[in-house]
């Protein structure tokens, strides 16, 4: 007599081993080094565009930069990750957090340790720094925390991200190093690199594409649609640059106007590449076209600076 089998269930998946403790490398990876670079880059083109000698000033730039990179910027990667845990999990699943790797609330207690440490940091290098550190992190938070959670919208997220990653952490460059507010024609040039920033923000939402969409964050290619968005990001970095050769001509920079002249150009040369294959080519372009586009803030950074 023969016996019917019940049919057998597939296993459970069994939830990412989580590590007894916290490890540094981990830690490391939630706070996104790869990232901390143009904040620290634009820091010390305002310290450039000071015109100031590092004579006295070297741990204040030193500290400066500590802020403006591991400190204010990795606070933001740590936030970020904490409020995007399950769009990562669509994405990128191998990160920190939906790995597993950072388990619990953790991600959250880094962030608001960061947060703690980078103002008291900011504390210690004067008034109008701490002022400049504060508002970056109040953005920080915005951009990824509900309710404000600025990111979901996709032209309000890229252009908080630029105008503090460049523009506020060139301000504080300028300040740490003049102990006061950098003049107007400084002021106009981080402006209209921030504003070019914006496309470059833009760039790194196109690998998330099918993540955004499922989780309603309303990014520019979702929006836009990626082939407009991708045009719209190259247009925006090169109308920037050509208003900034414009100034550092009239303003008798000729030296800077004429190499951020050359910089554009070989960006507008790999753009088309760009354009052809957006999610493929952005980290590309990143490495190519985006270091092009912070060689141009330094050229007009040693103009304003009276060096060349």
């Amino acid at each position: 007599m023969e016996h019917s089998v019940a049919p057998t269930r597939p296993a459970a998946p069994q939830p990412a081993s989580r590590p007894a403790r916290l490890r540094p490398r981990d830690v490391l990876e939630l706070m996104k080094p790869i990232t901390w670079f143009p904040p620290m880059w634009a820091f010390l083109c305002g310290a450039v565009s000071s015109g100031v000698g590092l004579e006295g000033r070297g741990w204040f730039v030193a500290g400066g930069v500590l802020l403006a990179g591991p400190l204010v910027c990795g606070t933001s990667q740590a936030v970020n990750d904490w409020f995007d845990r399950h769009v990562d999990a669509i994405n990128e699943p191998h990160r920190p957090i939906p790995s597993g790797r950072i388990p619990g609330r953790w991600g959250l207690y880094i962030a608001c340790i960061a947060t703690l440490v980078s103002a008291g940091v900011a504390w210690l290098l004067g008034p109008l720094v701490f002022a400049a550190a504060l508002i970056g992190l109040a953005f920080a938070w915005a951009y990824s925390a509900p309710p404000l959670r600025l990111k979901a919208n996709g032209w309000v997220g890229p252009l908080v991200c630029a105008l503090t990653y460049e523009g506020l952490s060139w301000f504080t460059g300028a300040a740490v190093m003049l102990g006061h507010a950098p003049p107007v024609e400084v002021g106009i040039i981080l402006f209209m690199y921030s504003l070019g920033a914006y496309g470059i923000m833009a760039l790194n939402d196109f690998k998330a594409v099918e993540g955004d969409r499922q989780t309603g964050l309303a990014s520019l290619p979702v929006v836009m649609g990626v082939d407009a968005a991708v045009r719209f990001a190259c247009t925006t970095m090169a109308s920037a640059q050509i208003v900034v050769i414009l100034l550092l001509l009239i303003w008798g920079f000729g030296l800077s106007a004429l190499i951020v002249t050359g910089l554009l150009a070989a960006q507008i040369a790999a753009m088309p590449r760009l354009i052809r294959d957006p999610a493929g080519q952005a980290p590309w372009y990143n490495g190519v076209g985006v270091t092009l586009y912070v060689l141009g803030m330094l050229a007009a950074a040693l103009g304003l600076g009276g060096y060349i």
